[in-house]
Protein backbone atom coordinates (compact mmCIF):
# COMPACT_ATOMS: atom_id res chain seq x y z
CA UNK A 1 0.00 0.00 0.00
CA UNK A 2 1.69 3.36 -1.23
CA UNK A 3 -1.10 5.77 1.26
CA UNK A 4 -1.92 4.70 4.34
CA UNK A 5 -5.48 4.24 5.23
CA UNK A 6 -5.65 7.91 7.13
CA UNK A 7 -3.90 9.45 4.10
CA UNK A 8 -6.33 7.86 1.90
CA UNK A 9 -9.38 9.25 4.02
CA UNK A 10 -8.01 12.26 4.12
CA UNK A 11 -7.42 12.52 0.47
CA UNK A 12 -11.12 11.48 -0.56
CA UNK A 13 -12.42 13.76 1.71
CA UNK A 14 -10.28 16.91 0.31
CA UNK A 15 -12.31 18.87 -3.49
CA UNK A 16 -8.46 19.89 -4.18
CA UNK A 17 -4.99 20.08 -4.09
CA UNK A 18 -1.93 21.83 -5.37
CA UNK A 19 0.52 20.28 -8.13
CA UNK A 20 4.28 22.14 -8.55
CA UNK A 21 5.90 21.06 -11.14
CA UNK A 22 9.10 22.28 -12.73
CA UNK A 23 9.50 23.92 -16.20
CA UNK A 24 11.87 23.16 -18.79
CA UNK A 25 13.68 26.33 -18.19
CA UNK A 26 13.79 25.13 -14.42
CA UNK A 27 11.21 27.89 -12.95
CA UNK A 28 8.58 26.31 -10.73
CA UNK A 29 5.15 26.33 -11.06
CA UNK A 30 2.42 25.21 -9.01
CA UNK A 31 -1.41 25.29 -9.54
CA UNK A 32 -4.78 24.32 -8.19
CA UNK A 33 -5.66 21.00 -9.23
CA UNK A 34 -8.87 18.13 -9.30
CA UNK A 35 -6.80 14.78 -8.11
CA UNK A 36 -8.24 11.45 -6.97
CA UNK A 37 -6.15 8.19 -5.39
CA UNK A 38 -5.43 5.26 -7.41
CA UNK A 39 -5.80 2.41 -5.02
CA UNK A 40 -5.17 0.30 -7.86
CA UNK A 41 -1.78 1.53 -8.57
CA UNK A 42 -0.94 3.41 -5.34
CA UNK A 43 -1.10 7.20 -7.61
CA UNK A 44 -2.45 10.36 -7.28
CA UNK A 45 -4.41 11.02 -10.53
CA UNK A 46 -4.48 14.84 -11.73
CA UNK A 47 -7.15 15.70 -13.92
CA UNK A 48 -8.86 18.86 -15.15
CA UNK A 49 -10.28 20.60 -18.02
CA UNK A 50 -8.08 20.94 -20.97
CA UNK A 51 -4.94 19.08 -19.09
CA UNK A 52 -3.43 17.94 -22.01
CA UNK A 53 -2.84 21.41 -23.38
CA UNK A 54 -1.38 22.68 -20.14
CA UNK A 55 1.29 24.16 -18.93
CA UNK A 56 1.80 21.07 -16.21
CA UNK A 57 1.12 18.43 -18.64
CA UNK A 58 4.50 19.76 -20.82
CA UNK A 59 5.95 20.34 -17.65
CA UNK A 60 5.67 17.16 -16.51
CA UNK A 61 6.78 15.54 -19.99
CA UNK A 62 9.53 17.12 -19.87
CA UNK A 63 10.31 16.73 -16.36
CA UNK A 64 8.37 14.16 -13.83
CA UNK A 65 9.70 15.72 -10.56
CA UNK A 66 6.94 16.70 -8.76
CA UNK A 67 5.03 17.89 -5.61
CA UNK A 68 1.31 17.31 -4.92
CA UNK A 69 -0.04 18.96 -1.93
CA UNK A 70 -3.65 18.88 0.18
CA UNK A 71 -4.21 20.82 3.45
CA UNK A 72 -6.24 22.21 5.66
CA UNK A 73 -7.52 24.27 8.53
CA UNK A 74 -10.24 22.87 10.75
CA UNK A 75 -9.24 24.38 13.91
CA UNK A 76 -6.80 27.09 15.02
CA UNK A 77 -2.83 27.27 15.27
CA UNK A 78 -0.31 24.61 14.38
CA UNK A 79 -2.42 21.65 15.78
CA UNK A 80 -5.34 22.80 13.61
CA UNK A 81 -3.91 22.40 10.39
CA UNK A 82 -3.56 19.59 8.48
CA UNK A 83 -1.75 18.72 5.04
CA UNK A 84 -0.39 15.62 2.88
CA UNK A 85 2.31 16.37 1.13
CA UNK A 86 3.59 13.83 -1.76
CA UNK A 87 6.83 13.79 -3.77
CA UNK A 88 7.19 12.24 -6.80
CA UNK A 89 7.52 11.00 -10.50
CA UNK A 90 5.15 11.93 -12.51
CA UNK A 91 3.60 10.82 -16.34
CA UNK A 92 1.15 11.80 -18.41
CA UNK A 93 -1.16 9.52 -19.38
CA UNK A 94 -4.70 8.78 -19.91
CA UNK A 95 -7.25 8.01 -17.77
CA UNK A 96 -10.45 8.14 -16.27
CA UNK A 97 -11.24 11.34 -15.47
CA UNK A 98 -14.28 12.80 -13.60
CA UNK A 99 -17.38 13.46 -15.92
CA UNK A 100 -18.35 16.85 -14.18
CA UNK A 101 -16.73 19.80 -14.57
CA UNK A 102 -15.67 18.89 -18.41
CA UNK A 103 -12.30 17.43 -17.09
CA UNK A 104 -10.59 15.48 -19.77
CA UNK A 105 -9.33 12.16 -20.11
CA UNK A 106 -5.46 12.93 -19.95
CA UNK A 107 -4.00 12.94 -16.73
CA UNK A 108 -0.91 13.40 -14.69
CA UNK A 109 -0.14 10.04 -12.55
CA UNK A 110 1.89 11.02 -9.75
CA UNK A 111 3.68 7.58 -8.64
CA UNK A 112 4.77 8.63 -4.68
CA UNK A 113 8.47 8.58 -3.65
CA UNK A 114 8.37 10.38 -0.28
CA UNK A 115 5.04 10.87 1.61
CA UNK A 116 5.38 14.09 4.51
CA UNK A 117 2.09 15.42 6.53
CA UNK A 118 1.14 17.14 9.95
CA UNK A 119 -1.75 15.60 11.88
CA UNK A 120 -3.54 13.28 9.27
CA UNK A 121 -3.85 10.38 11.69
CA UNK A 122 -5.80 11.01 14.75
CA UNK A 123 -3.17 7.59 15.94
CA UNK A 124 -0.15 9.77 15.13
CA UNK A 125 -0.14 13.50 15.99
CA UNK A 126 2.18 15.70 14.26
CA UNK A 127 4.95 15.23 11.62
CA UNK A 128 5.25 12.50 9.59
CA UNK A 129 7.50 11.20 6.94
CA UNK A 130 8.60 8.09 5.09
CA UNK A 131 10.19 7.08 2.19
CA UNK A 132 8.25 4.63 -0.53
CA UNK A 133 9.10 2.30 -2.24
CA UNK A 134 9.55 2.80 -5.74
CA UNK A 135 7.63 -0.99 -6.14
CA UNK A 136 4.24 0.31 -4.06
Amino acid sequence: MTLTSAEQGYLAAQPRGRLATIAPNGSPQNKPVGFSYNPGLGTIDIYGFNMGQSRKFRNVAANPRVAFVVDDAPGTGAEGMRFLEIRGLAETAAGQAPAEGGAHPQIIRIRPRRVISWNIDPAHPGLQARDVDADG
